[in-house]
């Protein structure tokens, strides 16, 4: 069985969650509280020195990190439904989009970045959130003029079935929306999130539905 180490609020497991669920696979999963610190005890990092989730174990043993490496693993291995568009042009789109959120978005705001924040820099809980909603804002701010503007951009981030760029969308608006920042300005993102939180692949994925969330 599919084994996927995970906590339930982290965006890159979340990812993951929604990419198995698009492909109707079956997985286990073992959670590993990050506020806890679990991912840096000698356990977790024989499966990941990085002591980061996701990690995902397959049928076979192989242990595979990093969401967007795990996400196109299982597209290669199960290419249907697909996750990426069939042309060349239409599959850079899509990463771009991806990896907008998951490379410009995301690292400067997951968990161990605001820890450091607070418990380093001694920020507090006002300045912390202002760094938290100035990154989202920019990132959004962006990725709501590129869906917004670009022919391509239909029902999902892609035409009219969910993406990778789906994938990555829809737990950085969970994020922002736990740290109540204003979407207010971004109703692209927000029209394309409703639909997608409609599908069970993406329901069944959402932090409050995880055995660690309780």
């Amino acid at each position: 069985m599919t084994t996927l180490y995970g906590y339930f609020r982290s965006s890159a497991a979340y990812r993951v969650r929604i990419a198995l669920n698009l492909k109707g696979l079956a997985y286990d999963q073992v959670p590993v509280n990050l506020v806890k610190g679990e991912q840096k005890s000698d356990d977790f990092r024989t499966h990941n020195p990085q002591g980061l989730v996701p990690v995902l174990e397959t049928d076979d043993g192989a242990q595979l990190t990093q969401s967007l490496a795990i996400c196109e693993y299982l597209e290669e291995r199960h290419p249907e439904p697909p996750l990426l568009p069939a042309d060349a042009e239409g599959r850079a789109r899509v990463r771009s989009l991806a990896q907008l959120v998951a490379c410009e978005i995301h690292p400067l705001n997951n968990l161990k970045v605001l820890k450091y924040l607070v418990h380093e820099l001694k920020l507090d809980d006002e300045a912390k959130l202002a760094w938290y909603r100035h990154w989202i804002a920019e990132g959004f701010t962006a990725l709501e003029a590129r869906l917004a503007s670009e022919s391509a951009s239909g029902a999902f981030c892609h035409g009219d079935s969910p993406t990778l760029a789906d994938v990555c969308l829809v737990p950085q608006v969970f994020n922002a929306e736990r740290f109540e920042c204003d979407l207010s300005a971004y109703p692209t993102l927000r029209r394309i999130t409703e639909r997608c939180r409609a599908l069970d692949a993406f329901a069944k994925a959402a932090p409050g539905e995880q055995p660690d969330a309780g």
